[in-house]
């Protein structure tokens, strides 16, 4: 009975928009997925009634962008990625000005506002490399925004630029960087993170990339990749940091969650169910409600799952996405194009929007 009583005190303040604690959340956690689905959906709604001021709180957007991996070539070898090469490598690739011009004369012709741009932790690539190719973007495609280098990225580029961390994101920022994506948090606990990319940036440079990133400017999306060797306290702590984050700094615009996926990389896991998915996406809806924006991660979950993440608290349905590289190269092929896009949103019961990187309706 005192059990019974406790989830309708939660369930009351979750409603009533209350932040909840860690505590909270562990408890949420063991609500039947139904229940927990229904009180992120109702946060979604609460979230997005005023940020679209009067044009209803059932718009779903999703952006026209590619993901462009300038290279593969990486020297952190995390055991869970599939996707990077060592110089040694027969396929080990950088693409050149001209290749990636081709990939965003593509994304030009369908209406593309955003270029991902990421690779590997390329030892030898000297900055010049990376303003140049910035500078080159921007002059040649105005209207594309360069969402680019996820924090384990700046903190390789401070090391192997030797220059503090400040000042290589602030010439990032003067050559044409317009955001920067939350590729590389994983899960923000350093024992993980020790298990699973003992040579990657721990959880204080990642959050510490955000906060100057957030500081000149730029706004960031924030991720968390899931299901491997981490336990359901570990992923609490992540949103819990995250959201210390944005109290301090306001510069996520969105979170997006995903699941590892196994195929072709040396980390094994069991793996995770599209339940599972669904529980976090719906727990990280609620836990963080300092975000305004939950992506719902299609690529790796199905456009099905994707869909039906919709009523778990995603109000965005992520990105056109006309290449992905890394997630593919573990086993994942799923792909949409912006008419799949807009019939899975429709078909769910809303309005589908194209939207900007920093979620403003484009008509």
């Amino acid at each position: 009975m005192l059990a019974e009583l406790e989830a309708t005190s939660l369930t009351e303040r979750v409603l009533e928009g209350m932040r909840i604690t860690p505590e909270d959340a562990r408890a949420l956690y063991r609500l039947p997925l139904h229940e927990l689905g229904a009180l992120a959906d109702h946060r979604r709604q609460a979230a997005k009634a005023e940020a679209y001021e009067g044009r209803g709180n059932e718009i779903v957007t999703y952006i026209v962008d590619r993901n462009v991996n300038y290279t593969n070539v990486c020297n952190v070898y995390c055991k869970f990625c599939a996707f990077y090469r060592t110089e040694k490598d027969d396929d080990h690739y950088v693409l050149t000005t001209e290749q990636i011009d081709e990939k965003l004369d593509e994304l030009a012709a369908q209406g593309g506002v955003q270029v991902l741009l990421q690779g590997g932790h390329h030892p030898k690539l000297e900055i010049d490399f990376y303003l140049n190719l910035l500078s080159h973007i921007r002059e040649k495609y105005p209207q594309i925004n360069i969402h680019g280098f996820s924090p384990p990225e700046f903190n390789h580029f401070s090391t192997v630029f030797g220059m503090p961390l400040r000042e290589v994101v602030e010439k990032f920022v003067e050559a044409g960087l317009g955001s920067i994506p939350g590729g590389g948090g994983e899960i923000l606990v350093d024992k993980v993170r020790d298990r699973i990319a003992p040579l990657k940036c721990d959880s204080d440079h990642w959050l510490e990339v955000m906060r100057i990133a957030h500081g000149l400017g730029l706004n960031s999306s924030a991720t968390m990749m899931f299901g491997h060797v981490e336990n359901l306290d570990d992923r609490i702590e992540h949103l819990q940091r995250l959201r210390e984050t944005q109290d301090e700094t306001g510069g996520f615009t969105a979170f997006i969650c995903w699941t590892f996926q196994a195929e072709n990389t040396r980390l094994k896991a069991e793996p995770v169910t599209s339940a599972e998915y669904l529980r976090m996406q719906a727990l990280a809806r609620i836990y963080l409600d300092n975000f305004a924006n939950v992506q719902s991660s299609w690529v790796t979950q199905g456009p099905k799952i994707g869909q039906l993440a919709l009523k778990y608290g995603a109000n965005d349905f992520g990105s056109v996405m006309m290449e992905e590289n890394v997630v593919s190269s573990a086993g994942t092929t799923f792909s949409l194009n912006a008419q799949d896009i807009e019939r899975l949103i429709r078909d769910a019961g809303y309005e589908p929007h194209r939207r900007s990187t920093w979620y403003q309706l484009l008509d």
